[in-house]
């Protein structure tokens, strides 16, 4: 009897290492005050044409170089981006999709809870994507990063009424890898949302001009 009670708690300390192993090792999600503290510095906008940028990303991730330097000493293509603030975004999606795991709709949330904070409501996001170098064609991950940027934009905007107007999403593939040394590290998969600009000012509608005033009627004498 005495062998069998050791035995039991003995299994019963191992199942508590298990769960505390497990719970050390959980997706933690930022807090809002860790995203507001992030990107809440914006000094100047950088000088993108987005458009353009997009397109740039898929005739590079296209193109057959010869002489390509590789993922570890290719240039990035959008440098200016470096200079925005950034909050780099570990979110999990379902493999080579743009399906967001459950896991991650805490941190899309507190994002979200981030974007309208006070200090922050001035201002236009953009959600960049990116993947890791893998398996998968450079064009094939140019795509899926920019997929990816449209969804969580979309959560965003329809389940947590963001303005669609203060986001901009854009994919880089792996063509601005976040640790150039590790090219295939999952770091290089995060996605980051960087505050772009200031939020264009409406247009200040005139006056509206005061009707003329009736003409009395001339008395006949």
């Amino acid at each position: 009897m005495r062998a069998k009670g050791l035995s039991t708690a003995g299994i019963g300390i191992a199942l508590g290492f298990a769960l505390l192993a497990g719970a050390a090792g959980a997706q933690t999600a930022p807090t809002r005050d860790d995203i507001v503290g992030k990107l809440n510095h914006f000094e100047e906008a950088a000088e993108v044409d987005l458009p353009a940028l997009k397109q740039q990303v898929m005739e590079r991730a296209k193109a057959r170089i010869k002489n390509d330097p590789g993922p570890v000493n290719r240039p990035l293509i959008a440098p200016d981006l470096a200079k925005l603030p950034a909050f780099n975004a570990q979110i999990q999606f379902d493999a080579d999709t743009p399906i967001i795991q459950p896991d991650s709709y805490q941190t899309v949330g507190r994002i979200a809870d981030a974007l309208v904070h006070s200090s922050l409501l001035p201002y236009t996001f953009l959600i960049v994507g990116h993947v890791e170098s893998n398996s998968k064609t450079r064009e094939a991950n140019a795509i899926l990063s920019q997929r990816r940027a449209d969804a969580i934009r979309d959560v965003l905007v329809n389940t947590f009424k963001i303005s669609t107007k203060r986001l901009h999403p854009v994919g880089l593939g792996e063509e601005q890898l976040l640790d150039r040394a590790k090219p295939t590290s999952a770091v290089n998969g995060q996605l980051q949302i960087l505050t772009y600009a200031k939020v264009p000012e409406e247009p200040a509608h005139p006056a509206a001009a005061p009707a003329p005033a009736a003409k009395k009627p001339v008395k006949k004498r």
